[in-house]
């Protein structure tokens, strides 16, 4: 098990519930694959840098994680065809 910084950009118009079922199921597939969540920390919606998808801002989420690196790529991806998902970055983190 490797530490890894999971960082995604999630669509600003979605309400609440929505957004809690897709930090949820992204939470899920880590403990699925036999992973551990150690911190979810909700940075908020935020302006973006540069125009995605027509939008300007965005919700931002950062997961601090304990997962294999062979996972990485299926969590790669899975968040690549989950909709609501505009960017991510998995980063491992220096031991």
């Amino acid at each position: 098990m490797r530490q890894y910084e999971v960082t995604y950009i999630v669509h600003p118009d979605l309400d609440e519930t929505a957004f809690g079922e897709i930090n949820e199921r992204i939470q899920g597939w880590i403990a699925e694959a036999g992973g551990n969540v150690v911190k979810v920390d909700l940075w908020g919606k935020r302006k973006l840098a540069y125009e995605i998808r027509k939008q300007t801002e965005g919700q931002y989420v950062l997961l601090e994680t304990e997962m294999s690196p062979e996972f990485c790529v299926e969590l790669e991806r899975n968040l690549r065809l989950l909709e609501p998902v505009m960017r991510f970055l998995i980063i491992a983190k220096e031991e």
